[in-house]
């Protein structure tokens, strides 16, 4: 039985500690959320819940939002779109929330997005990164930096650092995501000078990539550019190593490759892999290591990008509720917009088009000795 189901389920941490200023009887506020919390890409929807939960706790021992503990209603989307737009319908609809977080993948944001710009329920993405996204409509925000502001400057730091000139380019090809940073990729090599030697494909559902990575291994290329999940990226790592592609052919993958579960999935296939990121578990400024802190405390594991990415969001999301005339759309949308925030992820201000304002923030990752490290 999935414990994330009925689906709806809501979290009020500290909703009766009267330490926080909360009344026995005070209701909690509800906004919704929309994560993958089952099925093969739930490492990501997980791990964001998790920055969220937390967030929530640290909210609400502060005193909450408007005099109200916060509480958050989940609703597991298993990284079906169908199953997105019904959970959509279900918090938007009958639950009524003023706001929603999520959903996990660019794909989802697609499907679901529209629904919540239709009803103008503000909705804030924490891991969409495919153009278009906020192109939706004047209630699509997300905090997550888009493939446009991070890829480009990963290739860069291969050309520049590693000396990587000739690239094949392997993504997946039916999926939003995948495809919307393979287009950046695409873009991105252009404008860099690198000479693109194939450009292969794989779908969804595959898990053997041996034709693509041997057509690839015959070129000679000084690395591989990937755009895919994490599940299929650390197979595509293992397929490398197993074709005996030498290491010193660089993997340099998308937003997607950015998980911990690539490294645990593909183990010392992962070593040499680059990925950009906006945020890691080594910086040292005095939030992050307080972030760290807590999040080990409380799951017994280090943060991934994804969870820290969350942890802001509901800082943020709650900063916004805050200082809104009222939970209106409108209110909470316009709130949104002038809401200044400094996080685990650096300074943070949404541009008028509603994506994060600050890229300055942003590190190329390095896989060594099955880890993440900063690129030196």
């Amino acid at each position: 039985m999935n414990l994330f189901r009925p689906i709806l389920r809501t979290l009020f941490a500290a909703a009766f500690v009267t330490s926080a200023g909360f009344s026995h009887a005070a209701d909690p506020l509800t906004i919704g959320a929309i994560e993958i919390l089952s099925g093969p890409n739930a490492k990501y929807g997980v791990a964001i819940k998790q920055g969220f939960d937390l967030g929530v706790e640290e909210i609400n021992a502060a005193g909450g939002v408007r005099g109200a503990p916060l509480a958050i209603a989940y609703e597991d989307s298993a990284g079906s779109k169908e199953q997105a737009i019904n959970a959509a319908r279900q918090l938007i609809g009958r639950a009524k929330v003023p706001l929603l977080l999520g959903p996990t993948l660019s794909t989802e944001m697609f499907a679901v997005g529209p629904i919540a710009n239709q009803r103008q329920t503000p909705i804030i993405g924490t891991s969409t990164t495919a153009i278009g996204v906020t192109d939706i409509g004047p209630f699509v925000f997300r905090t997550s930096l888009p493939e446009a502001d991070v890829i480009p400057g990963t290739l860069r730091a291969a050309r520049d650092k590693l000396g990587v000139k000739k690239v094949a380019v392997l993504y997946g090809r039916d999926d939003a995501f995948t495809k919307s940073a393979y287009d950046v990729m695409k873009t991105a090599l252009a404008d860099l000078g690198f000479e693109v030697l194939t450009t292969e494909t794989f779908g969804a559902k595959d898990t053997d990539f041996s034709a693509q990575l041997t057509k690839i291994a015959s070129l000679h290329p000084d690395a591989i550019v990937i755009s895919a999940l994490a599940d299929a990226g650390a197979g595509i790592l293992l397929a490398k190593q197993a074709l005996g592609l030498p290491q010193n052919v660089r993997a340099i993958g998308g937003n997607g490759m950015n998980s911990p579960k690539v490294l645990e999935i593909a183990g010392p296939a992962a070593d040499g892999l680059l990925v950009g990121s906006p945020w890691f578990v080594g910086k040292s400024d005095p939030l992050n290591v307080k972030f760290i802190e807590a999040y080990r405390a409380k799951y017994g594991s280090d943060p991934d990008q994804f969870a820290a990415q969350a942890y802001d969001t509901i800082k943020i999301a709650a900063r916004a509720l805050n200082e809104a005339r009222d939970l209106s759309g409108d209110a909470i949308r316009d709130a949104l917009l002038k809401t200044k925030f400094e996080g685990v992820m650096g300074a943070f201000a949404f541009t008028p088009d509603r994506s994060p304002a600050v890229v300055s923030g942003v590190l190329v990752l390095e896989v060594a000795g099955g880890k993440f490290a900063i690129l030196k």
